[in-house]
């Protein structure tokens, strides 16, 4: 058996924000030489984006960007 590196995840933030009228949970961290973003819906705890940047900052607006234009697309319905 091969031992290859293990990679530790490095620099980690979370973070909970209101968003359009939903509030997401923003997930942050350093994996090798890359930041991973991860953007999930609160209530449920469903993830609903994942980026990657050289940055924090490029990797969060990758993920933000993709949970906005899912969240656009999802009907809301009136309470009755």
């Amino acid at each position: 058996m091969q031992s290859g590196s293990i990679l530790r995840a490095e620099d980690y933030r979370r973070r909970r924000e209101p968003f359009g009228g939903w509030e997401i949970g923003i997930t942050s961290y350093k994996l090798g030489g890359r930041y991973c973003c991860e953007v999930d819906n609160v209530s449920p705890g469903a993830r609903l984006a994942r980026g990657e940047g050289a940055t924090r900052e490029e990797a969060e607006a990758r993920a933000v960007d993709k949970a906005r234009e899912m969240l656009a697309r999802t009907r809301v319905y009136p309470v009755r």
